[in-house]
């Protein structure tokens, strides 16, 4: 899949060009009296792998399929897709470097290795800050914990190969352009805006990734057109000294958070431990919001 790079955008966010607020294409001319035909347009498709905050039994940590081609994220929720739909992914982007966030994609690399080489495929492009790039060479792709698949099976050849992405750089991938968004972690982090470039007026859908209260995002949000709104909400409110150390959401910090869009937008919480869904929602359900929000599920297919 051609991949194209737009820009690496370091000036502040209300100086960045987003193309979703860009208008439609418009229809080519047609000769008068010739009766204009509509094709029906396609509509992207996000995936939910997993939006779990750890595992048990019917739970997978976070992954999102854009399309067939894009993951954002590599959690558990990887290893539900059948081998041919892991070996269609070109792209993967991180959104940091977390264990429940990048963990399947070695195991992805070894499954699909052989595959792809009889298909003549490049190689994974994994798309993540520099920091977590070098985490994933360090701690991950050592020869000790996994094997280096960005140098196997060959180093001219790898499976995997690993691209750097800054703050606010914008990519373009078979129609779908994403965002790098800012993210307020423990670690070097970032969020993602995706939205179909053939159909911006649609708006963007946005993942903030982990994240705790985070000001440079909704001063980066107030600028696009949004489709709907992906979420972190991890603690209860009784641990809200645990969700503010880890850089997390409760059901409180996130209503301080919501406050700040702008329009009613649909909402999904996701990143919410196994056992605690119904605590959480509750806790949120309890004080009025303009937005629809609800909980994210596995399995679940969103139309943008």
């Amino acid at each position: 899949m051609r991949l194209r790079r737009l820009a690496a955008l370091r000036a502040p966010a209300q100086h960045r060009h987003f193309d979703s607020a860009s208008p439609p294409v418009a229809d080519a001319p047609v000769r008068k009296g010739r009766a204009r035909r509509h094709r029906p347009r396609r509509t992207m498709q996000i995936r939910v792998l997993g939006c779990s905050g750890s595992i048990a039994a019917g739970s997978r940590t976070t992954s999102f399929l854009v399309d067939d081609e894009v993951l954002i994220d590599a959690g558990t929720g990887v290893g539900d897709l059948a081998l041919d739909e892991m070996a269609r992914i070109d792209h993967i982007f991180l959104t940091h470097s977390h264990l429940d966030h990048v963990l399947a994609i070695g195991l992805l690399a070894d499954s699909v290795t052989r595959l792809r080489r009889a298909q003549g495929r490049p190689a994974i492009q994994v798309h993540a800050l520099p920091q977590t790039l070098q985490a994933l060479r360090s701690h991950i792709f050592n020869g000790v914990i996994w094997p280096d698949f960005t140098r196997l099976p060959d180093p001219a050849a790898p499976v995997l190969s690993l691209v750097p992405l800054a703050l606010g750089e914008v990519l373009v991938a078979a129609g779908v352009s994403i965002e790098a968004l800012p993210a307020a972690h423990t670690v070097p982090a970032l969020g993602y805006a995706v939205w179909d470039r053939a159909r911006a007026d649609a708006g963007a859908w946005v993942f903030t990734g982990d994240t705790g209260p985070n000001p440079a995002l909704w001063q980066r949000l107030a600028a696009l057109k949004l489709h709907s709104l992906v979420i972190e909400t991890a603690f209860r409110d009784e641990e809200h000294v645990l969700a503010d150390i880890s850089q997390h959401l409760c059901p409180t910090r996130l209503r301080g958070e919501l406050a700040q869009l702008r329009e009613p937008t649909d909402v999904y919480i996701t990143h919410v431990k196994p056992g605690e869904l119904d605590a959480i929602m509750s806790a949120i359900a309890a004080h009025a919001s303009p937005h629809r929000v609800r909980a994210l599920v596995a399995g679940q297919s969103m139309s943008v």
